[in-house]
């Protein structure tokens, strides 16, 4: 007998992609299921147990009618099954009818079975047409259901359902099928209803033969001994027992899946199991899984794949396991990689929890063993069976470990070569991905990775202290320096012998670098350990924060530095990687507090604008009346040879010039500061030559006026003071001779020569006036004015303030010194403008012998008229004075020399790259005087 079950009609809903919902499913299952089964093989067959007597497949018999050869068993189609499944939503009765109405409805709706199995196709008699008003079928089919149920349930429930089947895309012909359905629930019913017991699974049809007999279609397979039979099937047997014993008797069984299980378990612990195990080679990371042989059982090429993917997370797992075992075996091991550590951990934990309940799950499993002896079992210990573990289940269950496992085996990967932040960037890299559990995972991992490293950021922001022994910040600091720490001056209020730079007890030229040297090379800024979420412009903060506060509390001693303390702490807060943005504001908030506090005390405490303006007055000559003082006192001493002067005498003329000058008024820390001395000096040199002042300067201001500034500074004062000496020595000479030309140079011969001779001393005063004018005015002033609006606004750390510092010295000793970028030829100008004041102070000494001269001649004439009068005045003769003519000679030389060397400095000054350089050059020659002068000469040429 045929039989239908509802394991049947389950399994035709889910083919393929044509699967209806389960649901539906079920009920139709049902449904069909209480349906006797001599109705049911009438309903899958029209033609019930008989064989018509036609061809093969696909002829026409003699009522015109296509038939086909019956074949054992065939199965219906998704079609046939969903036509079948509308009877439960037409009405939901115990009884629904017999088969009366299937012939009625038939011709409309014939169903052929071809010789696939599986396939169904539909056909209409010829020149037969169907109306598909399914709006009257379902109004009648409502009103018999309300007149066998008067409370409407049934009607509602078919309305929701007619609806649901009117939705599905699959049944092409609904109109028909429930015309059908309804014919059938319409029938009276004939037998009692009595449920029928599960099918037995057939085997498969036998090869076809291409022997006459085998094409037959009435011809019929002989039952073989081994095959067992549909009729003959124990009916308390199921298709999965029937097919285990089919396999035992002619072939190989499969391997019982608990087993395979039980070993896949064992496989994501790193374990081998017993049919499945890991077969290392020389590389412990090229692991390969081998499937045991075994001569009673076989493992199924699909099973074998499945336990690929599940071996996959145990491969991974031993990866993260052995790093994990690994680091915390090393010694001198960083924080953060201990967090790393820490983490995985924690998720190897959570993967140990979820093996322990899979491995319950298991056990809890109804024993195996009994089904593949043969043992009958009820139907109760198989649903057990099917609602326990499976690897397919397994697989669902390690869905999102496999993730997991892959995210931490990359992390163990990268962090094998990295370190500190460097590690910290490298996760955080891995959390700019689209997926959302990446995404998710890394920011769990960043959180748990980065608290060492906030931590030490927390300690460096707010307090200025360094906590890193395993080097993992992005701030590192030199060990040679790590202990080095500013003395302060003692509170007697002199300076050391070593110029202030009391850092330690060792030679005191080397020791003068030590006020930048701390600032700049205790610590250094990594930027290869910087993380990317904090970005450089935040890193540099950090950086410039930390060195701020440690500045302030061991290099200035800031008695407040408890409360400055405080506000930092207080802006503070928790800093964590979940919070970028407060992070942020923190940072800024402590960058500002920190700057701001360190410039207020080196601005009061130590009085930084004092001592900048101090060096603008003195070693840049701001005082004129002090430089004139020092210049007028000096003047005798200086003009002897370097040899024969002394400090204590230049310190005390220094000490005298102050007292005359507006000098005096300045604080007394500043004036002790100031002092005079000699530069090393060589064989034929005088005191002009080697004379200068300094300025000494102790911790903390030599921070920003390190020895290099102030080398720049000694620089300048030295060009300056030229400029001023000869400035001075015009101003005299031509006073001289302003003043005696009127008196007694009364030589009428020479009235030419002084008239070149004071034509020559303008034009030497116009330019020696316009380059003090330039130095003083264009460049010193303007310098001077942009460092006093930035420290007037106080914006930036020391770092900005040393910065601006550099600037603006920079700015004077390219201008005042007229350098050229040109490489090598950087000094031409400043060498020529050099010369310049050499010739002139030789045209002076030729006016002062020419002035002599004419003095003497003057004096011998009135001598001579006297003693014609008879007056003897008692003069003698003088002694050891040059010729006139040699003076003259002299004269001519320099004025000339002069005249082509500024020819050349102008033209230079012209051509320079610097705005104010030839801006200085037109000044010099603002009416074209020196290219006029110039073509004259070569025209007379």
């Amino acid at each position: 007998m045929m039989n239908i079950t509802c394991g049947k009609i389950i399994g035709q809903f889910s083919d393929g992609n044509r699967s209806l919902p389960g649901s539906l499913g079920r009920r139709l299952a049902l449904a069909l299921y209480r349906v006797p089964t001599s109705r049911a093989r009438k309903l899958l067959h029209p033609y019930g147990n008989r064989t018509p007597d036609d061809k093969e497949d696909g002829t026409v018999g003699h009522d015109g009618e296509m038939n086909v050869t019956r074949t054992p068993l065939q199965s219906p189609s998704l079609e046939t099954v969903v036509a079948l499944k509308a009877a439960a939503l037409v009405k939901n009765a115990e009884d629904l009818g017999s088969t009366a109405g299937v012939i009625g409805i038939w011709p409309a709706t014939r169903i052929l079975w071809r010789g696939n199995p599986g396939r169904v196709s539909y056909s209409q008699q010829h020149g037969q047409q169907v109306e598909t008003d399914i709006g009257h079928l379902s109004e009648s089919i409502k009103r018999q259901l309300l007149y066998t149920s008067p409370n409407g349930t049934s009607a509602v429930r078919f309305s929701n359902l007619l609806t649901r089947l009117l939705s599905q895309p699959v049944l092409s012909r609904k109109h028909a099928s429930l015309s059908f359905l309804h014919s059938l629930a319409a029938s009276p019913s004939t037998s009692p209803i009595f449920p029928t017991p599960l099918p037995s699974l057939s085997l498969p049809p036998p090869p076809r033969s291409h022997s006459r007999q085998d094409r037959h279609p009435r011809s019929t397979p002989p039952a073989s001994a081994d095959t067992p039979s549909l009729r003959n099937a124990p009916s308390g047997k199921s298709k999965a027992d029937i097919l285990r014993e089919y396999r035992a008797k002619i072939d190989r069984p499969h391997l019982p899946e608990h087993l395979l299980l039980r070993d896949t378990l064992y496989l994501l612990q790193g374990i081998s199991g017993k049919y499945v195990y890991f077969a290392s080679g020389g590389d412990p990371d090229s692991n390969q899984l081998v499937f045991k042989e075994d001569v009673r059982y076989i493992i199924a090429a699909p099973t074998k794949t499945l336990i690929h993917r599940l071996a996959e997370v145990g491969y991974l797992y031993v990866r993260v396991d052995s790093f994990v075992r690994e680091r915390e075996s090393r010694a001198g091991i960083g924080m953060i990689e201990q967090s790393l550590c820490h983490h995985l951990q924690s998720q190897l934990t959570e993967y140990y929890r979820l093996i322990a309940v899979l491995e319950s799950q298991m056990s809890a499993n109804p024993s195996q063993q009994d089904a593949l002896n043969g043992d009958e079992t009820d139907v109760q210990d198989i649903r057990g069976r099917e609602s326990g573990l499976t690897l397919k289940r397994l697989d669902v269950w390690i869905q999102e470990w496999r993730l997991r496992m892959r995210m931490m085996s990359v992390c163990v990967e990268g962090a094998r070569g990295a370190q500190g932040g460097a590690l910290v960037n490298l996760i955080h890299g891995y959390a700019d991905n689209g997926d959302p559990f990446v995404r998710k995972f890394t920011d769990q991992l960043l959180e748990e990775v980065s608290m060492p490293f906030f931590a030490t950021l927390h300690k460096w922001l707010f307090s200025g202290e360094l906590y890193d022994p395993f080097a993992e910040f992005f701030v590192a600091v030199d060990p040679e320096l790590a202990h080095l720490q500013y003395v302060q001056q003692s509170s007697g209020g002199q300076l050391g012998g070593d110029g202030g730079f009391g850092v330690g007890p060792e030679d005191g030229a080397d020791e003068r670098e030590g006020g930048l040297k701390l600032w700049e090379e205790k610590y250094q800024f990594q930027r290869e350990m910087l993380p990317a979420f904090v970005g450089e412009a935040f890193g540099r903060k950090i950086f410039s924060t930390g060195k701020s506060l440690n500045f302030i509390r061991y290099s200035c001693h800031d008695s407040d530095w408890v409360a400055t303390r405080e506000r930092l702490s207080n802006t503070g807060g928790t800093l964590k990687y979940s919070d970028i943005a407060g992070l942020e504001r923190s940072i800024d908030t402590a960058y500002q507090i920190a700057s701001r506090r360190l410039l207020d005390i080196f601005f009061e405490k130590y009085g930084l604008l004092d001592h900048l303006r101090a060096l603008k007055n003195y070693l840049l000559l701001g005082y004129g009346d002090f430089a004139d003082q020092l210049m007028e006192t000096l003047a005798p001493s200086l003009s002897r040879p370097a040899n024969t002067l002394y400090r204590h005498n230049l310190t005390a003329t220094l000490e005298t010039a102050i007292r005359q000058s507006s000098a005096q008024n300045d604080p007394p820390d500043v004036l002790r500061r100031l002092d005079a001395r000699m530069l090393e000096y060589s064989h034929g040199e005088i005191g002009w030559d080697v004379f200068t002042l300094e300025y000494k300067v102790d911790a903390p201001i030599d921070t920003v006026l390190d020895p290099e500034a102030m080398i720049k500074y000694l620089k300048l004062f030295n060009h300056l003071w030229k400029i001023k000496r000869v400035e001075s020595t015009l101003s005299t000479g031509w006073m001289r001779i302003a003043g005696g030309s009127r008196t007694f140079l009364r030589v009428p011969e020479l009235a030419f020569e002084w008239h070149q001779v004071q034509l020559v001393m303008a034009e030497m005063i116009h330019f020696i006036r316009q380059m003090e004018a330039y130095c003083q005015l264009e460049v010193i002033e303007c310098s001077w004015k942009i460092l006093l609006d930035f420290v007037q606004k106080k914006d930036g750390d020391l770092d900005a303030l040393i910065e601006t510092h550099r600037a603006y010295l920079d700015r004077m000793v390219k201008k005042v010194l007229l350098l050229s970028p040109r490489h090598g030829r950087e000094e031409n100008l400043l060498n020529q403008v050099r010369e310049l004041f050499t010739i002139i102070l030789q045209f002076r000494e030729a006016t002062d012998d020419f002035y002599n001269y004419c003095l003497s001649e003057s004096a011998r004439r009135d001598a001579e008229r006297d003693e014609e009068r008879g007056i003897f005045t008692g003069s003698e003769p003088r002694r050891g004075l040059h010729s006139l003519p040699d003076i003259v000679g002299r004269i001519k030389e320099y004025s000339s020399a002069f005249s082509e060397k500024i020819q050349t400095v102008v033209q230079g000054l012209q051509s320079h790259t610097d705005l104010d350089c030839r801006f200085l050059g037109v000044r010099l020659s603002f009416s074209d005087f020196y290219k006029v002068r110039k073509e004259q000469v070569q025209q007379r040429s």
